[in-house]
């Protein structure tokens, strides 16, 4: 982690078909009332490769690191370490507003 890494929470996800697991997120976002986050998927991938920007979720009590992954079409995406091949812990956070 470099000295320009931002550390964020991510506490919601946007996605097309919230219930189909093999929809893309398209955004994610936390923060709080007073000063909520949000952004595009693609700044987020961007952002984490470059090392400019780390991301947790926190589910059920447990703090997991979000990472870039490649699917086997070559599309990337966001998982936690947790998750085997599916974001399933982004998956289980509820609709950003």
């Amino acid at each position: 982690m470099g000295l320009l890494t931002q550390q964020k929470v991510v506490g919601c996800i946007t996605k097309v078909d919230r219930f189909s697991p093999y929809e893309r997120i398209t955004a994610i976002g936390g923060g709080t009332i007073l000063a909520p986050w949000k952004m595009p998927l693609d700044e987020a991938i961007q952002s984490i490769e470059l090392g400019m920007l780390e991301l947790h979720t926190h589910v059920g009590g447990h703090r997991r690191k979000v990472v870039v992954a490649t699917a086997a079409s070559g599309r990337k995406y966001l998982r936690t370490e947790a998750d085997a091949d599916t974001p399933d812990n982004l998956l289980s956070l509820p609709p950003c507003p």
